[in-house]
């Protein structure tokens, strides 16, 4: 089976892509195209839950989203840098799945390892398509690789969006994937200590912010993204 994909979604934590573009990755392979997810980090500096159970939950949440692949690099939650080695470890991510279009963490947000995993996959995708960095997969050289564009996902801090995806018929898909990581949203049974995303409101948050970017294209939910250089557009008539 080819590992080629048509987006690849880069995180810092498992169940930052849940939260921020699920509604968009759930769209797109219901449009036919392929998806894979990389985790940096095993969420193991957590309030809630453990690094295990966090992996658990991420392969849940795989289901639902019905993504192709998913993979976690092991890098240190809240300590991992944009250094050689880690760039080393998304370049051969990278060039495993090819992708056309790569979708990262946001620029800059509340969470450091947000900016910073926006960073790592900024830098990493260029240096993809540098045919003299080396990396290997199974011991084979691999070839050099670069995607179309980067976008930014926007996280827990609004950015304004340069544009909006239409996520409306998968809003309940996108809470349902959201939900897979029970150990970190709301539960009235868990004796885990209280966190800013596990109240039970939390849900209304996250319900409230896709209707903010989805009444800006006059629908009822959307995601909304940054880009790092201008969007081609070959038909303006075509846009929301």
């Amino acid at each position: 089976m080819s590992t080629k994909v048509d987006l690849l979604i880069l995180a810092a934590h498992p169940d930052d892509a849940e939260l921020s573009c699920s509604g968009t990755i759930i769209k797109h392979i219901a449009q036919g195209k392929k998806v894979a997810i990389v985790d940096f980090t095993q969420g193991e500096l957590g309030t809630r839950g453990s690094a295990a159970l966090r992996l658990e939950e991420a392969a849940d949440a795989q289901k639902v989203l019905g993504v192709h692949f998913r993979e976690n690099l092991g890098l240190r939650d809240g300590y991992f840098d944009c250094g050689e080695e880690n760039r080393n470890k998304l370049i051969s991510m990278i060039r495993k799945y090819q992708p056309e279009i790569v979708i990262a963490n946001a620029v800059s947000d509340r969470h450091p390892d947000h900016g910073r995993g926006a960073q790592l996959a900024s830098e990493a995708c260029f240096y993809s398509g540098l045919r003299r960095i080396e990396t290997f997969q199974d011991n084979q050289p691999q070839d050099a690789w670069r995607p179309k564009a980067i976008y930014h996902y926007i996280q827990d801090y609004y950015i304004k969006p340069d544009f909006i995806v239409d996520i409306t018929p998968f809003m309940d898909q996108k809470i349902d994937a959201i939900k897979a990581f029970k150990s970190q949203f709301y539960d009235p049974n868990s004796k885990e200590p209280a966190s800013p995303i596990s109240g039970k409101e939390f849900f209304d948050f996250i319900k409230a912010r896709n209707m903010q970017f989805g009444r800006l294209i006059n629908t009822l939910y959307g995601e909304g993204f940054t880009v790092e250089r201008p969007m081609g557009v070959d038909d303006i008539t075509l846009l929301k």
